[in-house]
């Protein structure tokens, strides 16, 4: 007795496995999941599976559940039998939970699973096999994540319990029809996220309370899908997404992408030897997940190539994809390598394909298997421009059944500076080399689980409840497949240019699954307010919300909000600003204009640069500096992907981002008591050019029309000409430095996150406030951010209420805007969010035009055509005014405006 055990564990940093194992995230070493030192009676129970075959009408479901008894000590299967009883029961544990909290075991006993010696088992197994019947089960799906207890029992011949296994399991069937994936008798849409296990502080090592916030947060965010991205992950994660209801592709931990660099050796699946490591790896995660119901598919790997290996494990050679295939009918089977169509595949699975691809492989008569995004929409920084334009494609194309983003979080770690302060760190922080610098900064939301801005537009693009507007009707449509409306809260509510005409409860009747509810114009509750406003557009948002807390979320929390435009009433025709009896001053002092009213307002224009070098309302700065034209953003992620052959190359080669604009001429044109009209050419050329430049190095030459009128208001007619040798450009618009004290913005457009032309779906057009300081995006690493999109007007004010007012003028279509403390070129510089370094005023950028985003992927140039700037002749004009504590930005607006 006192003899000692003594278990020792050696860690292998390398081994001949690490080559299956070349996956992009962190290489860490150590032991990153739990180990368990289990005490077990000489026969116990070594391992079960659950199975259920649901009737054709679902009205009842025949159990069996396969049972391996760990037997060294007995001879034969026989004296199992004679010596031991194996029994399992199913309970229902929704009772369990019911207001009195009572526990009847008896009464929510509703399977008792007995022993049977007919039936046949699966593949290669050799055990006990219990069965049973469920009459009318509870299925589980992702909507309705309905689990029972199996409690699985080995006593000995006179009773007595030697061993007991345990889990939850759910009833569910998981079949294929032509060109569909269906879960219960229902083509699902995969509303999907990829996830690597990550944590900021303990890498690869999992703890419950971080999964749990993943969940939730997905849940929250419309998503019903996760790819095990890409490696089996911890066993708590899938006891999690049972509960929470969550599908999944449960992937083997198999990447060999390095070898398509390095062609002097042989790929592993063109060589026998690596057969059977990658079976093993395959059937260790069906052995060990094989009992969770989230599991719709089983994955082969992930970026490991596909030769004779695969291939013959197909066909049951090696008894891989056979072996899957044979221990488990139940799921798919899903390999993207190959090209994503191999017969390896039950599921189309490309990966970063494209909207017109996608399209023709749906119409592909020939082809019966569903398509499904293993990745798409890269979340490298600020991306995942485009995504709208994926799911009207979805949403309306058969054989097509969705996709899972890459990826979900960010893979930075914190790491302690020398004055204590922490940051995010990424490949090459730490001295590590070779390394992959930023490119597993990646996912949807921060490291500390803080969303990114686009997880809001994946919300809007996944959301249940959709609604349009079309031919006066508005249709509401219940996307779920297995819940009606029962649960949710309908409202409404109406704005005209801004401001809030009424809101209130939508009744309307239960709408069931895949079904819709139209509501007539002209009997909507808002028609009336319709018509009796005078604004100039309309706008309609439809919110709905939960009634009662789920596991995931609070009641009162909104799972679908949708905003259309409502029609005008008639045609709007912009005016020119009305003159003011005022008296007003203009005087020219050297190289310098000055034009004032009285102690209201004065502007300083300076003939040299064509660019105003002051303007005060009341004796409080505002303008320091401006108003230039600008072409120039800090380059995305996707801005530089592609090489040389990105967009950020292209920008370079042209000189876009250092352009120097040389004032060709400036002079007053026009000079009445009521306005003084100023007319600027500038030429964009190189600032290597300098002052003596040949013509053919101007790229860009932009001609600026300045009417300053005696109401203070300032109206900029700009007409840009690019070179005939550029192609596309980032941003078409001016820029102007306001003083860093007018830190507060208001603005008529979409908000009030940040949003850009190719990522706005989810942004609804509203009246916002924000502090400049909360406009910034802190991207790990820094790039253009804090956009907004369709913006009418913007008010930019101190504390006090002065200010300037901005908006679009005459026919000029609504603006992207963005204000930081950051200037565009401290973007550029910095490697990192922390060393960012303010500047001493407020960088303020109003924009004609603003390139999309991208994130079709972010190793090429990938903005759709509608979303690119092209290098074309653009006129616009924007409205200037001074602003103080007795106006609005809203009052301002209406002056502009007329009604015909």
């Amino acid at each position: 007795m006192d003899k000692k055990n003594v278990l020792a564990v050696q860690v292998f940093r390398w081994s001949d496995g690490s080559y299956l194992e070349d996956q992009d995230h962190w290489w860490l070493s150590g032991i990153h999941r739990d180990v368990l030192l289990l005490s077990k009676p000489q026969v116990f129970i070594a391992d079960y599976f659950f199975k259920s075959t649901l009737a054709e009408d679902f009205s009842y479901a025949d159990i069996q559940v396969e049972v391996k008894i760990d037997n060294s000590r007995e001879t034969s299967k026989d004296s199992v039998l004679a010596n031991y009883v194996i029994e399992a029961v199913l309970f229902d544990t929704a009772c369990w939970y019911s207001i009195d909290r009572y526990a009847d075991l008896h009464l929510s006993n509703v399977a008792s699973i007995k022993l049977n010696l007919s039936s046949s088992t699966s593949l290669g197994f050799h055990g006990y096999l219990l069965a049973g019947r469920l009459d009318m089960p509870r299925l589980w799906s992702a909507e309705q994540p309905s689990l029972y207890t199996l409690a699985v029992t080995l006593k000995d011949a006179s009773g007595n319990l030697l061993d007991c296994e345990s889990c939850l399991v759910g009833i569910r069937q998981v079949s294929k029809a032509p060109k569909q994936l269906l879960v219960n008798g229902h083509p699902i849409i995969i509303r999907g996220v990829n996830r690597h296990e990550h944590h900021p502080r303990l890498g690869k090592t999992n703890i419950e309370s971080c999964m749990v916030k993943d969940l939730v947060l997905m849940k929250q965010y419309n998503i019903n899908a996760v790819r095990n991205s890409h490696y089996p992950q911890h066993p708590r994660w899938y006891e999690l997404c049972d509960l929470f209801g969550m599908y999944m592709i449960d992937e083997a931990n198999i990447g060999t992408h390095g070898f398509d660099l390095s062609d002097h050796v042989k790929h592993p699946t063109l060589e026998p030897s690596w057969a059977t490591a990658m079976m093993d790896r395959v059937i260790g995660m069906v052995e060990r997940d094989k009992n969770h119901a989230c599991i719709i598919s089983w994955s082969l790997g992930n970026e490991a190539g596909y030769g004779p290996n695969h291939s013959a494990l197909a066909d049951l050679v090696h008894l891989n994809l056979g072996w899957v295939r044979g221990k488990d009918p139940s799921r798919l089977v899903h390999y993207e390598g190959g090209g994503s169509r191999t017969s390896s595949t039950d599921i189309i699975c490309p990966m970063y394909m494209r909207v017109w691809d996608m399209l023709q492989i749906s119409r592909d008569p020939n082809e019966t298997r569903p398509l499904i995004l293993c990745e798409y929409s890269h979340a490298m920084g600020n991306s995942n421009g485009n995504l709208h334009e994926y799911w009207e494609v979805i949403d309306s194309t058969f054989g097509l059944q969705g996709g899972f983003i890459w990826d979900w979080v960010d893979q930075a770690l914190l790491k302690d500076n020398a004055d204590g302060s922490k940051h995010w760190a990424y490949g090459g922080d730490f001295g590590d080399v070779p390394n992959d610098l930023n490119f597993c900064l990646n996912g949807l939301i921060w490291p500390d689980r803080t969303p990114h801005p686009a997880l809001h537009e994946v919300k809007y693009v996944y959301q249940p409840i959709k609604v349009s507007f079309s031919k006066e009707t508005l249709r509401i449509t219940n996307t779920h497949f297995y819940k009606t409306t029962q649960g949710l809260e309908f409202s409404w509510d109406v704005h005209g240019d801004g401001c809030k005409l009424g809101s209130g409860i939508l009744p309307f009747p239960l709408i069931e699954p895949q079904k819709s509810y139209d509501i007539k114009w002209q009997s909507a509750l808002w028609y009336p307010l319709w018509t009796s406003s005078s604004a100039e557009e309309y706008f309609l948002t439809i919110t709905a919300k939960l009634l009662r807390s789920t596991r995931w979320v609070e009641a009162g929390h909104v799972i679908s909000s949708t905003q259309v435009q409502l029609p005008s009433k008639r045609e709007i025709v912009p005016h020119v600003i009305k003159t003011e009896d005022a008296v007003f001053v203009s005087e020219t002092l050297g190289d310098k204009i000055r034009v004032s009213r009285h102690s209201f307002w004065e502007i300083i224009f300076s003939v040299q640069t064509g660019t105003v070098d002051s303007w005060t309302v009341e004796g409080v700065p505002l303008m320091t500096k401006g108003i230039f034209p600008c072409f120039w953003r800090a380059p995305t992620d996707n801005d530089k992907g592609g090489g040389a052959s990105s967009y950020f190359s292209s920008w370079k080669a042209a000189h876009i981002d250092n352009l120097h604009y040389i004032t060709q001429s400036c002079s007053i044109l026009n000079k009445t008591d009521h306005l003084v009209k100023i007319a600027v050419a500038f030429h964009g050329v190189p600032k290597s050019e300098g002052a003596l430049y040949k013509r053919e190095k101007i790229k860009i030459e932009v001609d600026v029309i300045y009417t300053i009128y005696g109401s203070g208001d300032v109206v900029v007619e700009c007409n840009v000409r690019p070179s005939s040798n550029l192609r596309l450009l980032p941003r078409v618009g001016v820029e102007f430095h306001l003083d860093k004290s007018i830190d507060l913005i208001k603005w008529y457009g979409r908000g009030p996150f940040e949003c850009y032309p190719d990522r706005k779906a989810a942004a609804h057009v509203a009246v916002y406030e924000q502090k400049v300081d909360d406009m910034h995006v802190p991207y790990i690493v820094p790039m253009e951010c804090s956009g907004r999109a369709d913006v009418r007007w913007v008010t930019f004010q101190n504390n006090d209420g002065f200010g300037m007012y901005a908006s679009v003028y005459g026919s000029s279509t609504p603006m992207q805007i963005n204000a930081s403390y950051y200037t565009t070129a401290e973007l550029d510089r910095a490697t990192h969010n922390e060393d960012l370094i303010k500047g001493d005023d407020i960088e303020v950028h109003l924009d004609h035009k603003h390139m999309g985003l991208g994130g079709d992927d972010s190793w090429s140039p990938c903005v759709q055509h509608e979303y690119r700037v092209h290098a074309d002749p653009y006129s616009f004009s924007i409205r200037l005014c001074p602003i103080t504590p007795a106006t609005s930005g809203q009052a301002v607006y209406k002056t502009q405006l007329q009604n015909k």
